[in-house]
């Protein structure tokens, strides 16, 4: 049903759109044949307006994946490089995080890493809201910062590197089939603190799928049938997870874009010093004001390699110093 009202809603846009342009069209011609200019300049404008809600709607067929519409992790590493990439990696999760804000969705920090002097090591934020993996699953890949370094007392510039990965929340739209003769099932006594019921009775469940290796457990809940249900859920994400690391293993046979933290593999760089310069080296998009983008002002970054990704047409584009 959702799919279909999807697509309902869709072909009705499509439509809508087409009368509208009809529409405005006549009134051209009438206010053309009446000479009247006010009739010209309404309908020119409904048009320049009716052009941006297209736009919109082109922008969203693009978020069409299986897994688009859902939630999403975005983790942040800091590449070799000691405490500036560490402050790298603490400015790249900020960015995400403002872009998230900005364009109204929530934010968790599920596990952070400090540096030993600056910045971060590692982090994983969850993005709740609506076609937040699609919005964001172009930004897997390495980024590249230029820049006068803070941390350096003879005011050298630098280059640091930090690589985002992406990977969406599984939910229940997401068919996953899981054979049970494929998986051994163990109960066992909940450790640790929960109360009396807890911990004299086997309700922890451990799930091995014996194809792949990879084994679940919980333990939280009172009841057997509460952990049960929760480790099959557990079991699901980390299925597709791999399915999603498997998919991408076969991509990156041609177009390497999460390999080693360094040079020769980002996707993006970011130039603060001695000039201004944001690059994308997939689509060639580009914006004088990093400033702007490390505030979370990505979207055209975003929609530019959503219709490379859609078009599969690849840009021969060259770094910059």
């Amino acid at each position: 049903m959702r799919e279909r009202q999807g697509l309902e809603d869709g072909i009705k846009a499509v439509e809508t759109s087409e009368r509208e342009l009809a529409d405005n069209i006549e009134l051209i011609e009438l206010g053309e044949a009446e000479n009247d200019p006010s009739i010209i300049a309404d309908a020119e404008a409904a048009i320049v307006a009716l052009k941006g809600d297209i736009r919109k709607r082109q922008i969203n067929s693009m978020l069409s994946g299986e897994a688009d519409g859902n939630d999403t992790y975005v983790e942040v590493h800091a590449g070799a490089g000691g405490t500036e990439s560490q402050d790298w990696a603490n400015m790249l999760l900020r960015m995400y995080t403002r872009w998230a804000e900005k364009n109204g969705r929530k934010v968790e920090l599920l596990e952070v890493h400090d540096g030993e002097e600056a910045g971060i090591k590692s982090a994983t934020i969850l993005v709740k809201g609506e076609q937040s993996y699609g919005w964001l699953k172009t930004e897997s890949g390495v980024h590249r910062l230029v820049r006068i370094s803070p941390y350096d007392s003879s005011a050298r510039r630098h280059t640091s590197f930090a690589s985002i990965w992406v990977y969406p929340v599984v939910d229940d739209s997401i068919d996953i089939e899981i054979n049970e003769s494929d998986c051994r099932i163990d109960t066992y006594r909940a450790q640790g603190a929960g109360g009396q019921h807890i911990n004299t009775t086997d309700s922890a469940v451990r799930i091995t799928h014996i194809p792949s290796g990879i084994v679940v457990q919980c333990q939280n809940e009172r009841s057997q049938h509460k952990n049960r249900a929760a480790a099959w859920d557990m079991l699901r994400s980390r299925l597709y997870e791999a399915e999603l690391e498997r998919r991408e293993a076969a991509a990156m046979a041609t177009e390497s874009t999460k390999k080693d933290i360094g040079w020769g593999h980002q996707i993006r760089s970011y130039v603060l010093q001695p000039y201004q310069l944001v690059k994308d080296l997939r689509t060639g998009v580009e914006s004088t004001d990093p400033q702007t983008v490390l505030n979370g002002e990505l979207n055209d970054f975003m929609e530019a390699a959503l219709a490379q990704r859609l078009g599969g047409e690849a840009v021969d584009v060259a770094d910059i110093d």
